[in-house]
């Protein structure tokens, strides 16, 4: 394995994403300009301008439509705010039907990603109650994994938002992983 150093943020990184197929890698940063690059070489294939703010995070899709946070689809632009606090993660759901959203205020939301209405949020009791900082789907996407700063990490449901399992560790959880080879 060999290491590719990619110039091109003039802020820190906040999360990098390979699409599907690994050819390409797209990184986001608090610099406002997320980028997509060549997986092979590192060499910029473009980037994205017009966000007023850092980008934490983004998803693509199997037809390599583009997911930033706030919500960023394609050359159209579809906003989504959390009621309270920024977004930190968000993923497509089932079938790029929907738009899986996490961050500061302990929720966890489901969104129509034609509309940007909300269709359902995660129940205040069974829910994280401190910021979440990550969230990660299956490789099949039927079901998501969150991690938050209330030291838990938590299995959910992608279609139904309900709650499979708790994971409590010791320290907060900054980062979770789904393997999509193994059951762990």
């Amino acid at each position: 394995m060999r290491p590719i150093l990619m110039k091109g943020h003039e802020r820190p990184l906040t999360f990098l994403k390979y699409n599907r197929e690994g050819d390409l890698l797209f990184s986001c940063a608090k610099d406002h300009n997320p980028t997509v690059w060549f997986a092979d070489n590192g060499e910029r294939l473009g980037t994205y301008r017009g966000h007023n703010g850092a980008v934490w995070c983004c998803d693509v899709s199997h037809l390599c439509f583009i997911m930033f946070c706030l919500i960023e689809i394609g050359d159209s632009i579809l906003t989504i705010k959390g009621p309270q606090g920024r977004i930190n993660r968000a993923v497509w759901g089932p079938l790029n039907k929907t738009i899986i959203s996490a961050g500061e205020d302990t929720f966890v939301r489901i969104w129509d990603s034609e509309t940007g209405q909300l269709l359902k949020e995660s129940d205040k009791e069974t829910g994280h109650q401190k910021t979440i900082s990550s969230l990660v789907k299956s490789a099949d996407g039927s079901h998501f994994l969150t991690g938050s700063l209330d030291k838990s990490a938590k299995l959910w449901d992608s279609r139904t938002l309900t709650l499979i399992k708790t994971y409590v560790t010791e320290r907060p959880v900054n980062a979770c992983a789904i393997s999509p080879l193994l059951d762990h």
